[in-house]
């Protein structure tokens, strides 16, 4: 008998694979994207001593658009630049969390670059 694919599982086995190899230092810490199906969070993540540095997602209440949406990705990604250069990081890696680099994954990686991020 056939038996569907876990898509939750083959995305967190993608996310554990690439978790081996991209680590966020406190010089360069790591971008962390997770979206949901109606909304989308980004951290920057410190790994070394295992600390949330800067954190943003649509949920929080000066948040205007849907996070559900690219535009709404995008001023994820804006925010969590901003607060991320005040606390004075210009520098991070992208961990894309096992999903595509397509549609609001992108949409928040170029939001963040646009805010003044390198990766």
């Amino acid at each position: 008998m056939f038996k569907k694919a876990d898509r939750k599982a083959k995305r967190e086995r993608r996310h554990l694979r690439v978790r081996k190899k991209v680590v966020g230092t406190p010089e360069r810490p790591r971008l962390s994207v997770y979206r949901s199906e109606k909304n989308i969070y980004a951290q920057i993540i410190d790994d070394v001593n295992a600390v949330t540095i800067v954190a943003a997602s649509s949920l929080e209440k000066d948040f205007a658009a849907k996070g559900g949406n690219k535009e709404g990705a995008k001023l994820v990604g804006e925010a969590v630049a901003k607060k991320a250069i005040e606390k004075g990081l210009s520098e991070v890696v992208f961990d894309r969390g096992g999903y595509v680099y397509h549609g609001r994954v992108q949409s928040l990686a170029d939001g963040a670059r646009e805010a003044g991020l390198k990766f």
